[in-house]
C-alpha cells in the first residue's frame, strides 16, 4: 500500500502519518497533529520521529487515523487525548496501544499493521497511490514518488505518441459516461483553434460520493500533472479546475499545489524548457448538480447560469468561450501521469478486456467499514462488500447496492457476484457513474430509496427542458403516493411509461438518467411496489404512513430494546412484560423498529 519510493526523511528513525482529510479534520485531526508535535518535543523524540500530515488513507469510518512507520502500526479513531499514550507506550516503550488498533470484523481480533488489513489487501491503488502517505502541500513529497516524470516523458515522446499511449491504455472516463479518454483527446487534438482549453471537472455532486474530493485533498499534484500532459497532447495552453465551493479543503490545497508547481517550473511559461506554456486557474462552482454536465459546467465558467446546451457541436469542437475544449474528471486525470510513465500496456494489464485499469468507489450505507476503495475492474461486488467493507452490520442480509448515485441503478442480491465493470453494470440496468456505491440491507425500502434519488434530481433540474422539469416532478408525486399507500396499479404503470418518456426526451444527462433508480428498483423489486399499493404495507417498515407503530404481542420477546431506543419515552416496558407504544408521544422516528431484531413492531 505504501509507495516504495517514499522513504523516512534522513536523520529520522520513525515517521508518524496523520490523516487530515475533511473527514478526519472534522474529528479534530488538526489537534492530534499539533499534540503529537508538542508531545514529541517534550519527550525528547522530535529529532528521531518525523510528524507528517497527509490526505485520506481511505478507511474513513475509522478516522482520525495515525500510522507509525516503518512498522506500519495503524491506529484508528484517535483522539487528541490519546496522544500521550501513543508516545509513551509505542514511541518510547516499543509496544502498541491495542485499544486503538483496527478490529478484524470476522476474527474479532486486533490487527497490528495496515499491511495485514483485509480492507487494503485486495485493493490496487493507482489513483490513490499516494493518498495517505505524502504531504499534499509539499511538492518535494510528490517528486519523491515520481511526480512530474510523466510530464517529462510526454515532452520527450511528443503529443501524438502521448495520445497513442492513452488509446493503448484503454482508460475510459471515470466521470460516468466511460468514453475512451485517448479518443476524446484525439478529437480535440485534431480540432482547429487559436486557443484550446483543458477543464478538470471536480464538481462532484452525487450523494455519497467523495472520491474526487479526497484526491484533490490528498494528491493534488497528480491531477495538475495529468492536466498538463493532456494540455500538451491536444495543444491547450490554458486550463480550469472547476471545484464546488462545498469543498474548501480541496480548493485550498489545489491552490497551494498550483502555486508550488508554478514556482518550480512545472506550470506556467516554457515548462521545463520545453517551450510549452500551461496556465491553470481554479473556478469555484456554486454546488449545482447539473454543472457536472459538460456544457452546463462550461457555461458556469463563462459566468452564465449553468444550463446544458444541445450537442453537437461537442466541446472538442466548440467548448468554453467557443474554443476547442477537453473535459476530464479528477479521477481520470490522476491516472494520466502513471500511464505515461509506465506505458499504456502496463495500465491495460489491469482490469478486464473492455474495462481497463482500476476504479475508485466511495463505499457507504449499510456496511461495517465505509470509505474509499480502489479495486481492479472486474472485482466481484461480493468481495468489495464482504471482504473489503467487512460485510453488513447487525447480522443483516445484503439487499441491493446502488451504483452511479442518482443517475444509476440498483444491483440486487441475485447479482451479488457481479464483476464490477462497465459492461456488466449496464447489463443489469445500472451504471458505473463516478463511483458512488451505497449498500442496503433488508431495512431499506426500495420505493423510499427511489423517491430519495428522484427527489434529488428533481430539485437539481435546471428546468430548461419540459421532460425533465415536469416529468421528474410528476414521477416524484407518483412515488410519494405509492409510499403513502394511496396509489393504484394504474399509477405504477403510468410511472413506468413516464420514466421512459423522461429518459428519451430530456436534453442532458441529468434528465436522461434521472429515471434510472426508479426503473431498476421496479425491475428487481416490483413486489415491494405492489405491497405498498395493494396491501398498504411497507415490507421494510420505512414508509411511516404505512406503519401502525403497535407492538405485536405474539412476536415481542419482552427484551426492552425498543424502550431503550425511544427518544421521547413513548414506549412503556417492564421486565418480563410486553412493551406498549403511546401514540400521543410517538414521533414516528422508527428508532424502536431499528432497535427491535424480532420485527415485533407493526
Amino acid at each position: 500500500m505504501r509507495p516504495e519510493a517514499i522513504k523516512i526523511s534522513p536523520g529520522y528513525e520513525r515517521q508518524l502519518l496523520i490523516c487530515r482529510g475533511t473527514g478526519c479534520e472534522s474529528q479534530r485531526a488538526n489537534e492530534i497533529f499539533v499534540a503529537l508535535q508538542e508531545g514529541l518535543a517534550k519527550a525528547g523524540l522530535a529529532d528521531t520521529v518525523e510528524v507528517k500530515f497527509t490526505g485520506c488513507h481511505g478507511l474513513c469510518q475509522m478516522g482520525p487515523t495515525v500510522i507509525v512507520d516503518p512498522q506500519g502500526t495503524f491506529y484508528c479513531l484517535v483522539k487528541p487525548e490519546d496522544v500521550p499514550e501513543i508516545i509513551e507506550v509505542d514511541l518510547k516503550g516499543g509496544g502498541r496501544v491495542e485499544r486503538l488498533l483496527f478490529m478484524d470484523p470476522k476474527k474479532k481480533e486486533r490487527v497490528f499493521t495496515y499491511r495485514e488489513m483485509k480492507y487494503f489487501a485486495p485493493q490496487r491503488r493507482i489513483v490513490l497511490r499516494n493518498c495517505g502517505f505524502i504531504n499534499p502541500e509539499d511538492l518535494d513529497d510528490y517528486l519523491q514518488v515520481g511526480g512530474y516524470e510523466g510530464l517529462k516523458k510526454a515532452f520527450a515522446i511528443g503529443p501524438t505518441k502521448v495520445i497513442d499511449e492513452m488509446k493503448r491504455s484503454g482508460l475510459r472516463g471515470r466521470g460516468g459516461a466511460g468514453f475512451p479518454t485517448g479518443l476524446k483527446w484525439e478529437f480535440c487534438h485534431n480540432s482547429k483553434g487559436d486557443q484550446k482549453y483543458i477543464i478538470c471537472n471536480a464538481d462532484e455532486g452525487d450523494p455519497g460520493a467523495f472520491m474526487d474530493r479526497a484526491v484533490l485533498e490528498g494528491d493534488p499534484h497528480s491531477v495538475l500533472e495529468g492536466m498538463a500532459i493532456a494540455g500538451y497532447a491536444i495543444g491547450a495552453t490554458k486550463a480550469y479546475v472547476y471545484v464546488r465551493a462545498e469543498y474548501p479543503l480541496a480548493h485550498e490545497r489545489t491552490l497551494v499545489a498550483i502555486k508550488q508547481a508554478t514556482a518550480r517550473g512545472y506550470l506556467g511559461k516554457n515548462i521545463l524548457g520545453s517551450g510549452f506554456d500551461f496556465e491553470i486557474k481554479v473556478k469555484l462552482g456554486a454546488g449545482a448538480f447539473v454543472c457536472g454536465e459538460e456544457t452546463a459546467l462550461m457555461g458556469s465558467i463563462e459566468g452564465k447560469r449553468g444550463m446544458p446546451m444541445p450537442r453537437p457541436p461537442f466541446p472538442a469542437v466548440k467548448g468554453v468561450f467557443a474554443k476547442p475544449t477537453n473535459i476530464n474528471n479528477v479521477e481520470t486525470l490522476a491516472n494520466i501521469p502513471v500511464i505515461i510513465t509506465n506505458g499504456g500496456d502496463w495500465f491495460a494489464s489491469v482490469g478486464t478486456e473492455k474495462s481497463k485499469g482500476s476504479k475508485v468507489f466511495a463505499l457507504a450505507g449499510k456496511i461495517n467499514y465505509s470509505g474509499l476503495v480502489e479495486i481492479p475492474m472486474g472485482t466481484p461486488l461480493r468481495q468489495i462488500i464482504e471482504e473489503i467493507g467487512g460485510g453488513i452490520p447487525n447480522k443483516r442480509k445484503f439487499k441491493a447496492a446502488q451504483t452511479g448515485g442518482p443517475s444509476g441503478g440498483c444491483i440486487p442480491a441475485e447479482h451479488f457476484d457481479i464483476p464490477m465493470d462497465y459492461e456488466n453494470l449496464t447489463n443489469v440496468g445500472s451504471i458505473m457513474g463516478s463511483g458512488g456505491l451505497i449498500v442496503t440491507d433488508e431495512t431499506t425500502c426500495m420505493v423510499d430509496m427511489a423517491k430519495f434519488f428522484l427527489g434529488f434530481t428533481q430539485k437539481e433540474s435546471c428546468g430548461k427542458c419540459v421532460p425533465c422539469r415536469l416529468g421528474t416532478k410528476n414521477m416524484l408525486e407518483t412515488l410519494t403516493s405509492i409510499s403513502k399507500g394511496i396509489a393504484t396499479m394504474a399509477d405504477l404503470d403510468q410511472l413506468v411509461e413516464l420514466a421512459q418518456d423522461v429518459k428519451a426526451g430530456s436534453l442532458c444527462g441529468l434528465g436522461q438518467t434521472a429515471p434510472n433508480p426508479v426503473q431498476s428498483s421496479i425491475r428487481y423489486f416490483r413486489d415491494e411496489y405492489e405491497a405498498h399499493i395493494l396491501r398498504k404495507e411497507c415490507p421494510a417498515r420505512v414508509c411511516v404512513d404505512l406503519i401502525k407503530f403497535e407492538v405485536n404481542e405474539d412476536q415481542c420477546t419482552k427484551c426492552g430494546s425498543c424502550f431503550k431506543a425511544c427518544p421521547t419515552q413513548a414506549v412503556t416496558w417492564k421486565k418480563k412484560e410486553t412493551a406498549r407504544i403511546e401514540k400521543d408521544k410517538c414521533i414516528k422516528c422508527r428508532s424502536c423498529i431499528l432497535a427491535c431484531r424480532f420485527h415485533a413492531i407493526d
